[in-house]
């Protein structure tokens, strides 16, 4: 029982960190930039969040949409270095991670964790939120909380999901598209690729800072250092869900591939904890992970050659 418990939380937990790999993929898959600004931002929107819940008392949803302008700000300035500054795109990001940690601390007036106490007056988390919107029977229930969570997660991946097949199918969209995929082609038809970068870097970290506020909300605390290992997680899922669906030609699809993959990336996490493993263990096991999924394509093709060959 405790393991179908571990599993349901795990899928949760799955759908709310999928926001940060939609991001991700957006920067690495689609406009071909190395961007670990993620580390930082994903970072920002829980602080962002929690201190505008915790502080100001604003509801906890509206709270998520500053958490995602903040984001769009340090993605925005990773760009900036970048294409007016001619930075290099890691050395781009990594200034903007490094200095973004000060910049969380501040939001969080010099305190690493700030943890949304949902018993003082005025302070809501959206888990809380809705658990006392309903009725007095469910809310008593012992997995009510995950069962919301679960809920807010699946309701965020279909309309994030669906905002990036449209926007992506848009003439701005494309055009990003077509920038990471031949920079010097589409300069040549006019299009003004810094701006399409700083769109992306925007849109990307904007995600990220998302799943940072919704994992901050539903655990009911943010840490200035919830971003550490951001990246690889992303890449996990992102690697997870391209193996999962390797044969998806829809754009649409390969987004949900994504959301797959968050998902499948927590239930092994969940799996190898109930297993045993101490958690202090689970960034070896994120970058097997990555080491193995993206190996699996090119032993495939070996096999295939082989095979041929016979």
């Amino acid at each position: 029982m405790s393991v179908l418990l571990a599993m349901f939380s795990a899928v949760a937990q799955g759908m709310l960190w999928a926001m940060l790999a939609l991001g991700v993929y957006i920067t690495f898959r689609l406009l071909d930039f190395a961007d670990l600004t993620c580390e930082g931002s994903f970072a920002m929107g829980a602080c962002i969040s929690a201190v505008m819940t915790v502080t100001y008392h604003m509801n906890p949803f509206v709270s998520l949409i500053f958490g995602f302008l903040g984001g769009a700000i340090a993605g925005t300035v990773t760009g900036l270095l970048n294409t007016k500054l001619k930075i290099p795109p890691i050395l781009a990001g990594i200034l903007s991670m490094i200095s973004l940690y000060s910049i969380n601390l501040r939001i969080m007036s010099d305190k690493a964790n700030l943890p949304i106490n949902v018993r003082e007056e005025g302070v809501e988390s959206m888990v809380t939120f809705i658990q006392k919107l309903l009725p007095e029977s469910i809310r008593t229930m012992s997995q009510t909380t995950t069962v919301i969570a679960a809920c807010i997660g699946l309701v965020f991946c279909v309309l994030s999901v669906a905002v990036l097949y449209w926007f992506f199918g848009t003439e701005l969209g494309s055009a990003i598209r077509a920038t990471g995929n031949n920079e010097k082609m589409i300069r040549a038809l006019g299009v003004n690729t810094d701006h399409m970068k700083l769109v992306a870097l925007a849109l990307s970290n904007g995600f990220i800072a998302l799943s940072g506020s919704l994992v901050a909300q539903n655990q009911k605390v943010a840490d200035v250092g919830s971003g550490t290992g951001a990246i690889v997680i992303g890449l996990a899922s992102i690697v997870i869900g391209e193996v999962l669906f390797a044969k998806a030609t829809s754009f649409k699809w390969r987004l949900t591939g994504i959301i797959v993959g968050s998902i499948v990336y927590r239930m092994i996490v969940a799996i190898v904890l109930q297993l045993g493993m101490r958690s202090s263990d689970l960034k070896l096991l994120t970058a097997i992970l990555v080491a193995a999924a993206l190996s699996v394509p090119r032993l495939l093709q070996l096999k295939n050659g082989k095979g041929a060959k016979a």
